[in-house]
């Protein structure tokens, strides 16, 4: 079936594209997903995953809920201003409703249990804040052996959105983050928002998004205030489709192109809280200002076009 995928979410609009990404392509065996606090409050982020994999026609995917709030502190805030009250432009009315119950499983179980089932390493993408899978390492250490990498959407080499240093997901949670990125040792790609934002869209790539049919033309309804609030950032109509970009990278291994960077998280309470660390500097071992963080890989780059395309192609059916 390819690749073996869980993917851990907080739909969200652009975690719809991600979500469908993988739903319809023909070459992923999508295991499970699992839902997470962020764009919006659990509750909601978790009826948004069943009802999209409904519309997706996969209700043989099992969904199970898991963190309703970081491991530490409360979050001050939450991003409907960005995605709608609902987390999807206040159109979620437009999906059908869930016909498979959610799982009885927390988030964390429905992972082990598919890792303990599965007879290769699987992949996980998680694309919201990493409690879950802070969660899962802290409860289940050897559920490590089982993965064959993580490719998560967060961080930002140069500039954050949540503040001027942090990415929303990160900052979200930085104690998860870090317990994630620097202090476990599983494979990693990072796709950070330096990138995410060179793969944004354009009205000619969501008009055609639209025109491929039902499935596409929810999809499209599902991104007006999220497309609206791109266009105020960029001054012209596009958007970002951040959790699709990481998505990508986790179906088709060597989509993005990575640099291997040592990475921290900053825990602490101060105006720099959630960012990502990304040590940059070609130090040595020996060299006194050495950074601590842990090398991962960094998607710094893509074929941008070629993205764009690979996305569409699977979200209207062209690669099937």
């Amino acid at each position: 079936m390819g690749t073996k995928l869980i993917i851990d979410t907080d739909p969200g609009v652009d975690d719809a594209l991600a979500i469908a990404l993988a739903a319809l392509s023909p070459d992923v065996d999508l295991l499970g997903v699992t839902s997470v606090f962020g764009n919006v409050p659990l509750d909601r982020t978790t009826a948004n995953a069943r009802r999209l994999l409904e519309l997706f026609g996969r209700t043989d995917v099992p969904v199970a809920a898991g963190a309703s709030r970081p491991l530490v502190y409360s979050k001050p805030r939450d991003a409907k201003e960005v995605h709608g009250g609902d987390g999807l432009s206040g159109h979620s009315y437009t999906l059908p409703e869930a016909t498979r119950p959610l799982e009885e499983r927390d988030a964390v179980r429905l992972m082990v249990d598919i890792l303990d089932a599965a007879d290769e390493p699987v992949t996980i993408a998680p694309i919201g804040p990493l409690t879950n899978i802070a969660a899962l390492f802290a409860a289940h250490p050897g559920a490590a052996a089982k993965i064959a990498r993580l490719v998560i959407m967060g961080g930002g080499v140069t500039f954050g959105n949540s503040t001027t240093a942090a990415e929303f997901n990160i900052w979200s949670d930085p104690e998860s983050a870090r317990r994630v990125l620097v202090e476990e040792d599983v494979p990693v790609v990072l796709v950070p928002l330096d990138l995410t934002h060179r793969c944004a869209v354009d009205a000619e790539w969501l008009a055609k998004l639209a025109a491929s049919g039902p499935v596409g033309a929810t999809l499209e309804g599902l991104t007006s205030t999220y497309r609206q609030h791109y266009t105020r950032v960029f001054g012209e109509d596009r958007m970002v489709m951040h959790d699709a970009v990481a998505v990508a990278e986790a179906i088709s291994p060597g989509i993005l192109h990575t640099e291997t960077y040592r990475v921290d998280v900053d825990c602490g309470l101060g105006p720099a809280r959630g960012q990502t660390l990304v040590d940059r500097r070609k130090l040595g071992e020996d060299d006194p200002q050495f950074s601590p963080g842990r090398p991962i890989e960094v998607a710094m780059d893509t074929d941008l076009d070629g993205l764009r395309g690979f996305v569409l192609d699977r979200l209207t059916g062209a690669a099937r």
